[in-house]
């Protein structure tokens, strides 16, 4: 979960490692830290807050100019954010620096066994292990090219759990060491030099090239011997290529005051870019990687849609989209949930796992589990090369472009498209709907990011509600059918950015006891479904019930509905979309407003407490 830089070149690593970290700040931004190898010596500043406290600290004592350096802005698993846990972690005879993303679970045996050796700990950090391991096991490795690399090889096959180290040697001036097992990396490739980091983010200002690497490997970046990437016993590995699409304007505010209110309004152009090449010359839906035959398709008798947090609320949608569209029962789980149910899984199982950074460790496991039980994985993407597409069966990227804040706006709603592709791409192979079908809902879905504009250009009155309701201790939300999953992920957007009580509900659970909540005044935002949606009566209903009790209403109702406006006190208008494709328009008035309220409560938008934007910890 942590951000990670490291660099290898001809530029002043202190530069090139901190404008790493400023763009990777929102993987964890409980410390930060930094460390340089000059004249064959490791020197490191760290410091617990934000990036800015380090920086801070660097004004007043500059590290020495240097070719080659790590840097690290982690979020705390192991210990609390203080300075002394911040990353990097050096060895106790000052010649190894490390960096670390995961967890070493077995981390306690082996701190035993360095402290038995006299090994004093300065940290509470799993990490400070590896440190200590890395230099005795240097000590120990015979000299000549490779030896960095060689030593950490034999660390990581005493090492369990999930994790990225990065390392760096004070007898190796121009190395660095990297290893991965269930945690995210990637290389960097330049002109005469090389960057690591977590995401592509961390080097997109230098260069677009990038290596993959994949499950237990070794990475050496040398200036003079160049890359080098084995397995954990050593065999030697040829890394996949890859040039990374966007480049480093699209990861800057573009003059917004937070990136979350960027990528709110990008969101119109990330459902087009999702959507953009979909339908082939036949009129037939394509995906971007497809390694299942039509056959393995057609054999599909039960779909699991897994996931996390605000993912998961996109699998909730595509489940009635899925159902409808194909008539095969889908069922919608945790990811951290998952596997340890036991779920009954076979050949004729399609496993759907949606993650926007491919990284999240507890979908990643789900998806292993689910492949250890021959079941057929297809994943939803945003990050090319991440570990989650590479290990399924089948991808369908995004297509959204960097997402810097910790909460997920246009990853979900293109989330939302892409699972949508998913349940008519199956529908097209299994037969049951025709090549102009698929190409008619496609024609919906292209309608959307003008709806999505739309919506955006009357947001004023949104953020002039949020602005008088920002003092309230609790805000509910209600929903039905796919606005039940919307009114879920509007309530996670106000609980992560404004720290408020939110929940949502199914609008029809009310009468079997949530409604004792409500209280006189109490906030509630009802999402209504469309005029002709049989259920739009019903949660007419609802909003009556509610306000019957004192609530204060503000509903989201599609333009002409007009059976809602007696019981509205508030009333948000969204232009007329298919009942199925609605979330993608309703979702965002409740972006809006859970940023809205954040920032009227002074709140950091992008970074809230608490959070990192990719869990790689289970």
């Amino acid at each position: 979960m942590c951000g990670i830089v490291g660099y290898v070149g001809p530029r002043d690593a202190r530069d090139v490692v901190l404008e790493g970290l400023r763009r990777l700040e929102y993987r964890g931004y409980d410390s930060a830290g930094i460390a340089v190898l000059a004249d064959g010596e490791l020197s490191a500043e760290k410091k617990a807050g934000k990036l800015a406290n380090l920086e801070k600290v660097l004004a007043e004592r500059p590290l020495p100019e240097a070719g080659t350096g790590i840097g690290h802005t982690r979020w705390a698993t192991h210990g609390g954010p203080t300075d002394r846990n911040a990353h990097p972690h050096l060895s106790a005879d000052g010649t190894v620096a490390v960096i670390h993303n995961g967890i070493i679970e077995n981390f306690a045996p082996l701190r035993s066994e360095c402290e038995a050796g006299g090994v004093e700990f300065r940290s509470e950090t799993d990490t400070e292990v590896a440190a200590h391991l890395l230099a005795a096991t240097y000590r120990e490795t015979p000299e000549g090219p490779g030896r960095l690399a060689e030593a950490m090889r034999r660390v990581c096959r005493r090492l369990e759990g999930a994790f990225t180290l990065v390392a760096s040697h004070a007898d190796e001036p121009d190395t660095l060491v990297a290893a991965r097992r269930s945690s995210p990396l990637v290389v960097g490739v330049g002109d005469g030099e090389y960057f690591l980091g977590s995401d592509v983010a961390a080097f997109i200002a230098h260069t677009r090239e990038a290596r993959e690497l994949g499950q237990d490997q070794v990475v050496e970046i040398d200036r003079t011997r160049g890359l080098t990437v084995t397995t954990f016993d050593g065999a030697p590995v040829e890394p996949v290529a890859y040039t990374v699409d966007w480049d480093a304007a699209a990861a800057e505010k573009g003059g917004y005051d937070w990136f979350m209110l960027k990528e709110i309004a990008e969101q119109p152009r990330a459902i087009a870019d999702t959507l953009l090449g979909r339908l082939g010359e036949q009129g037939q839906l394509v995906l971007d990687e497809v390694r299942l035959s039509d056959q393995d398709l057609r054999d599909v008798d039960k779909v699991f849609v897994v996931a996390c947090g605000t993912a998961y609320h996109a699998g909730l949608i595509a489940k009635y989209a899925i159902e409808h569209w194909t008539r095969i029962p889908v069922e919608v789980e945790l990811a951290s949930e998952f596997r340890y149910r036991d779920p009954v899984l076979d050949r004729s199982t399609l496993v759907v796992v949606i993650s926007q950074s491919g990284e999240t460790m507890d979908t990643l496991m789900a998806l292993r589990h689910a492949k250890d039980q021959k079941a057929r994985v297809l994943a939803i993407c945003n990050a090319n090369g991440s570990t989650i597409p590479r290990e399924s069966d089948a991808v369908l990227y995004t297509h959204a472009g960097p997402e810097v804040a910790v909460a997920s706006t246009k990853g979900f709603l293109t989330q939302l498209v892409a699972c949508y592709l998913v349940g008519l791409f199956l529908a097209q192979v299994r037969g049951i709907k025709y090549a102009d079908e698929v190409g008619s809902v496609v024609d919906q879905l292209r309608r959307l990011p003008e709806a999505v504009e739309q919506v955006l250009g009357g947001m004023d009155a949104v953020r002039e509600l949020a602005r008088s309701l920002a003092g309230e201790g609790t805000i509910l939300f209600l929903g039905r059918h796919v606005g039940f999953p919307v009114a879920l992920e509007g309530a996670l957007k106000l609980k992560e950015l404004a720290y408020i009580h939110a929940e949502g509900f199914a609008a029809g659970e009310l009468k079997h006891g949530s409604i004792a909540v409500i209280d006189q005044g109490t906030p509630v935002i009802c999402i209504a479904p469309a005029r002709l949606s049989p259920l739009h009566g019903k949660v007419v209903s609802n909003i009556q019930e509610v306000r019957a009790r004192g609530a204060r209403t503000i509903v989201i109702a599609e333009e002409g509905d007009e059976d809602v406006v007696p019981y509205a006190d508030h009333l948000v208008r969204v232009p007329p979309t298919p009942t199925l494709l609605s979330p993608v328009v309703t979702t965002v008035p409740l972006q809006v407003f859970a940023c809205e309220v954040a920032d009227t409560r002074g709140y950091d938008v992008d970074q809230p407490r608490n959070l990192a934007k990719s869990v790689t910890v289970e």
